[in-house]
């Protein structure tokens, strides 16, 4: 359900940016001298198209960098935690070991007595 709400979504917005594309095609100058906007000694002439698909990229790599910067205490929470899951894990299997070894040495575990009964 989330997958064709997000198609229903994306592709009409695909389709303008497309669209949009194909119409601005003209050159636009953007100057990068605030000082001498008439004869600028820094300028670069792209179509209209090129800058408001770099601006969508910028956006999206400074949106995810700030989430991934936001999450940062997750992952960390998450790896102390798999540190803990391994030292547990691995405590287990001694345990494991030690009590296999036991039993093995009393004869199977046929001669063990529950205390009480």
């Amino acid at each position: 359900m989330k997958r064709i709400f997000s198609v229903l979504i994306a592709f009409p917005i695909a389709i303008l940016l497309v669209a949009l594309a194909v119409i601005n095609r003209h050159e636009v100058r953007m100057v990068l001298d605030p000082f001498k906007p008439q004869a600028p000694s820094l300028a670069v002439e792209l179509p209209l198209y090129f800058y408001l698909f770099g601006a969508l990229l910028i956006g999206v790599v400074i949106g995810g960098l700030a989430v991934w910067m936001g999450q940062g205490r997750w992952r960390k929470t998450a790896r102390v935690r798999a540190q803990e899951v391994r030292r547990w894990q691995s405590e287990a299997n001694r345990l494991a070991r030690e009590r296999d070894a036991g039993i093995s040495r009393s004869g199977g575990g046929k001669d063990l007595v529950l205390a009480g009964h």
